[in-house]
């Protein structure tokens, strides 16, 4: 889609002004992005079109689609938020900067920082539903061009996109886009089964569009008898639903009941109902397979009517009723609210739309209990992401809940209070203890009582939901502060007497500030509060306190044991001979040697020799990072070196580490290598990572020399798939 489609396309439902602004924020992106190329070789500029052109597609609103345009000047180009609020406004601004990641930061690690960026971008989601829109946009085109990427990213980025944003697609109900991350993302992480459920649809795709026609028209025929006026057609099933369902299931391709599937849109609600009695009439409905999704919606607001029957020539049919509204929001969900009419504002049609998002804004308030990302994003996924189970309370209103909930997670959904003063629960009129297992369409009621002494820690435990979690630690902060701060101070004392020092010495001003300082906490008493209530393990303060200390007393037990290592050093009074590990120490003769373990030297490799307190002369590697620095212990390192090539038919053990993708038979082609080479293996081991498909084997091997482990690693290097092959140090 050029600038020019995108712009057309919204002119269709914009004003001539907004589009006018629409231009406005093309050319300030393609200035800014000026010089930048995407891995395709394209001008970077092509990126944000698309995305900006996809916004268009779900009808949003000026600012949306301006923020789609320069969704990237801030993290890739020297613009900045203050420039756009200023050339912009406000809410483009905040837009923007929404879907900015996280780049001025250091972190330990790649999760770590994706976490945070993923953490910061639900936040903002939090406060503007459109931060996620843009995102999932320009997920959707960074994934319809993966295929210029790397393969480890491509299965990264795939992942990644069925883990969060296909699950987020979902939960606001906007299936367009949920089920085209979820093909693309299969596409790349399992190939093979992709390409073949492509080919079994193909096989039998013209053989269905018949069956399809001729029932279509049995149900028009049917409808003009009853006068409602309806429009059908074939509902396409999307892959990676196929596969799901064949692979997790463990089903056959032709047991999957809804690959023929019929869609009915009419006018109004009492058709659907009107349209459900015909089908029913015309085919036997499936025991089960009926759902009335319009009585109980789902959580992101999709409607609509749900039947299975035994079709012409026994065949399992789906059929899916639902009014036009409900067809939009079943396309665009939440962008079906946000969508820009004239005449009509945002705000205008907020309330209730905020109304049915307010499970983001419960689970959400999880942040405000926990200082680290990938904890945080850990409760999303739990909330957002898991299987729901949908109870009645005896009203008959809907909550849901994830599933493996228990009647606590019922009551703090329903209040905070009722879940403070719970003292029991009745499912189904029958009482139950608190940790009874939900299921969808329990009835459950909560019995409370002004006397109730609160929760309990072990509530922790029981409950499933962060939102129930969440409103028990804020009791445990709020009601029990002096408590949780008493028991605070003496844990954190407990933990200091356990590293043998004196918590008078540990616990200064000075030490506290940069602890409270380092954890985010206002003062002492909260710190201490927050580890009363679990808030913060004791051990984190303790370590970042007693960090200097700690240094101090190891340094002077190194000194100790190196004056006795010495000492034992001269009792060593073995024969002097050509040792069996074929090393020698430079100028010093009766001294007993041993390879280290840590880091596995051979012949070849630059090695020191490192004094140890009982046990000699250790051989290490110059480069292990277990030998301590020459400024600290020059009076433990030795001079030695490799006796020539006499004991070059002695061998060596050598551990290494292989990365490669995770395959069928790929060990095995490994073994054969080794086979090949006449190399022995000493132990083999190795684990899988499901989650990035990508395979690790470590091996101890014997070697006899380091020229002979770089043939064997250059041997293994040539097979398919390897990543990396490293030598390991422990």
């Amino acid at each position: 889609m050029t600038i020019d489609q995108v712009l057309e396309k919204a002119s269709a439902y914009l004003q001539p002004d907004d589009i006018e602004f629409l231009t406005k924020a093309y050319t300030f992106a393609e200035e800014a992005h000026s010089g930048q190329y995407r891995k395709s070789g394209e001008p970077y500029i092509l990126h944000p079109v698309q995305v900006a052109g996809i916004i268009v597609g779900l009808e949003l609103d000026p600012n949306t689609i301006a923020a789609a345009f320069l969704h990237d000047v801030v993290e890739d180009t020297d613009a900045t938020v203050e420039d756009l609020q200023q050339h912009f406004n406000k809410e483009v601004a905040m837009l923007v900067d929404g879907v900015t990641k996280l780049k001025k930061f250091k972190y330990k690690s790649k999760e770590e920082q994706q976490a945070e960026n993923h953490r910061k971008m639900l936040m903002a989601m939090a406060k503007d539903i459109r931060v996620l829109l843009i995102k999932l946009a320009d997920r959707l085109h960074n994934m319809r061009t993966l295929k210029f990427m790397p393969p480890h990213k491509q299965r990264v980025t795939s992942n990644e996109t069925l883990e969060i944003f296909a699950p987020l697609a979902h939960r606001l109900g906007i299936s367009t886009i949920k089920w085209e991350l979820e093909d693309t993302a299969l596409r790349y992480l399992d190939p093979q089964q992709y390409y073949r459920i492509v080919n079994l649809m193909k096989r039998k795709r013209a053989e269905r569009e018949d069956y399809l026609s001729d029932v279509i028209d049995t149900i028009n025929e049917q409808l003009e008898d009853v006068h409602v006026t309806a429009e059908l057609s074939g509902r396409p099933k999307h892959i990676y639903s196929i596969y799901r369902k064949m692979v997790i299931q463990k089903k056959q391709f032709n047991e999957i009941y809804d690959l023929l599937a019929v869609r009915i849109i009419v006018k109004n609600i009492k058709d659907c109902y009107a349209v459900l009695g015909v089908i029913h009439t015309c085919w036997r409905p499936m025991p089960g397979r009926f759902k009335d999704y319009i009585a109980m919606p789902k959580a992101n607001m999709y409607q609509s009517l749900h039947t299975t029957v035994v079709g012409p020539n026994g065949d399992p049919l789906e059929v899916q009723i639902r009014t036009e509204d409900m067809h939009r929001v079943a396309e665009y969900g939440v962008a079906a609210h946000w969508a820009y009419k004239e005449g009509k504002t945002l705000s205008s049609k907020r309330y209730s739309f905020e109304d049915k998002l307010s499970w983001l804004r419960d689970v959400i308030e999880s942040q405000t209990d926990t200082n680290d990302a990938q904890e945080f994003m850990e409760s999303m996924k739990m909330d957002l992401f898991s299987d729901m189970v949908f109870v009645f309370t005896p009203k008959g209103d809907v909550i849901e809940l994830p599933r493996g909930s228990v009647p606590l997670d019922f009551a703090y959904r329903i209040h905070s209070e009722i879940g403070n003063r719970c003292i029991g629960a009745k499912v189904n009129s029958k009482m139950v203890p608190l940790d009874h297992e939900l299921k969808t369409g329990d009835i459950v009621e909560v019995m409370t009582s002004k006397h109730s002494y609160g929760p309990s820690q072990d509530w922790l435990k029981l409950t499933k939901s962060s939102h129930a979690k969440n409103k028990i630690k804020q009791w445990f902060k709020k009601e029990k502060r002096e408590e949780n701060v008493a028991k605070g101070k003496e844990l954190i004392e407990k933990e200091i007497k356990a590293l043998d020092f004196d918590p008078k010495e540990i616990l200064t001003q000075e030490n506290l500030l940069e602890a409270t300082t380092k954890f985010s906490f206002a003062g002492d008493e909260d710190m201490y509060a927050a580890i009363g209530y679990g808030g913060i393990s004791p051990k984190q303060i303790v370590n970042r306190m007693t960090e200097k200390q700690r240094k101090a007393k190891e340094q002077e037990q190194d000194n100790q044991s190196l004056d006795e290592a010495l000492i034992d050093i001269q009792s060593f009074t073995t024969k002097k001979k050509s040792n069996s590990i074929g090393v020698y120490v430079k100028g010093v003769d009766n001294l007993l040697i041993r390879l280290a373990r840590c880091c596995t030297p051979v012949p070849g490799d630059d090695i020191v020799g490192y004094i140890t307190k009982g046990r000699g002369v250790s051989i290490h590697r110059t480069d292990c990072p277990n030998v301590v620095s020459e400024e600290q212990s020059s009076s433990r390192l030795l001079d030695v070196e490799w006796e020539g090539n006499r004991h070059s038919s002695k061998s060596y053990n050598v551990d290494i580490e292989i990365t490669a993708f995770d395959r069928n038979g790929f060990l095995n082609e490994v073994l054969h290598t080794m086979t090949e080479t006449r190399t022995q293996i000493n132990s083999v081991s190795g684990r899988s990572d499901h989650k990035h498909k990508i395979a690790t084997v470590e091996m101890s091997i014997s070697i006899t020399d380091k020229q002979h482990l770089q043939k064997i690693v250059d041997r293994i290097k040539q097979l398919k798939d390897i990543y990396s092959v490293r030598r390991v140090t422990h």
